[in-house]
């Protein structure tokens, strides 16, 4: 049977948009967002039941995505489902799950904050795995100025190669990422040229690669071209689906031309000028590309005054302004009280124990349109009050990924 959608029965009411947050003591319960690529091969390793990586018929390719704290939908041409991509808040008492950015647009300011909400409405970031058994296409997302043109925001985003989800590193652990140095205009534009001729056009000639390191990550920000490696990646990013295709040949394959066409003026078709506009080429052919967008994690001031007993956490994502991620470590038969200043979606990736009210526990195989106990978002006010967590393993640690919106006050970054 071909799928739709994960769930059936999916809809807001006041009343179940009050009884979540408040059972849960400002934490909810996210239902798991898988979304397929009709341009990519499953890597497999994003925990999903083997025989349900292929739900949705020919046509709409294989899983390799999980959505995270997401409020926006993906954008997969006119075959995508209703809720695809967008979190889903499970009800306590068995009701309908909840639309997310329904859950947001409720609760305003005193899910996500005061600072958040006045400055965006909404919440403007989420988190994804991206699990592909070979490279994306070379590709690249705009900034707000170019995204406002087809009425969608501009899209930076962020890779921490965790080594809870990396069983195997896939086909081609490289990441093309940026332009060399010396590279000009004309020669990417040659490139795309190459594209409607068929075949590999070969762009990533002009690129660098970069081995994957597991256990660290890069800052991508809008306007840099990137071509991630095979690896499953946790990924931090602004709300928003927008993109263009660069590389003509991957997977084995060659990549529909529409999708270099995909996020452009329909007046702009066709203009190859347009294309290189996308791109902001002082990042691309920063000669420092390693020093200012390459990050390994370093642990939180209060971890290293706690002094890492019971927990340690890392910030794993700090280099942009648009969001920011920590990995939490909570180590085996330890309680700890976490405070953090900011709301946060979050993912446990191993272990099991208490978050809150809530049992939690890392996923090991999930059937499609299955609920788990893996997936979270905390209010700014629980956040700030501080979660109760307890790992009640005896032999293995908890680790959790946690996703902050913009500007986290503890890293003192504004946009």
């Amino acid at each position: 049977m071909i799928a739709v959608g994960a769930y059936d029965d999916v809809r807001a009411t006041a009343s179940g948009m009050d009884r979540a947050l408040d059972a849960g003591n400002g934490i909810v319960r996210l239902a798991p967002a898988w979304v397929p690529r009709a341009f990519c091969t499953p890597g497999r390793r994003i925990r999903l039941h083997p025989d349900d990586y292929f739900p949705f018929g020919q046509t709409r390719g294989g899983i390799d995505e999980r959505w995270l704290a997401s409020a926006v939908r993906a954008d997969n041409g006119p075959l995508t489902g209703t809720d695809e991509g967008l979190s889903l808040v499970v009800d306590p008492d068995g009701g309908p799950l909840i639309p997310f950015d329904e859950f947001v647009a409720h609760h305003k300011a005193e899910l996500i904050g005061g600072r958040v909400y006045g400055a965006h409405a909404s919440w403007p970031m989420y988190s994804k795995f991206f699990d592909n058994q070979q490279a994306l296409p070379f590709h690249v997302h705009h900034t707000d100025e170019k995204a406002a043109l087809v009425g969608k925001p501009g899209k930076p985003e962020a890779y921490y190669y965790s080594p809870h989800m990396n069983n195997h590193l896939g086909d081609q652990p490289i990441s093309f990422l940026g332009l060399q140095p010396d590279v000009r205009p004309e020669q990417v534009k040659e490139r795309l040229e190459r594209f409607a001729q068929g075949g590999d056009n070969r762009i990533t000639e002009l690129s660098l690669g970069y081995r994957t390191r597991l256990g660290t990550g890069w800052d991508i920000p809008s306007g840099v071209l990137h071509a991630p490696a095979s690896v499953a990646t946790y990924e931090p990013q602004a709300a928003c689906d927008v993109f263009c295709m660069c590389e003509s040949w991957s997977n084995n394959r060659e990549v529909p031309e529409e999708l270099l066409w995909k996020d452009v003026p329909t007046g702009r078709h066709g203009d190859l000028d347009f294309i290189i506009g996308l791109l902001k080429w002082d990042l691309n052919t920063d000669p420092h590309f390693v020093r200012n967008r390459f990050m390994v994690p370093y642990s939180t001031e209060q971890s290293v005054a706690d002094g890492g007993g019971a927990y340690v956490e890392k910030w794993i994502v700090f280099r942009s302004p648009h969001f920011s991620a920590k990995e939490l470590t909570v180590h085996p038969g330890q309680t700890v009280t976490i405070i953090d200043t900011d709301a946060y979606g979050l993912i446990a990736v191993q272990g099991f124990g208490a978050f809150g009210s809530h049992d939690i526990a890392a996923a090991t195989l999930i059937r499609y349109g299955q609920l788990s106990q893996d997936e979270f978002f905390v209010s700014e006010v629980a956040a700030r009050e501080g979660v109760k967590i307890t790992n009640r393993s005896a032999t293995d640690d908890l680790v959790i990924l946690k996703h902050f919106g913009p500007g986290n006050a503890e890293l003192a970054l504004r946009v």
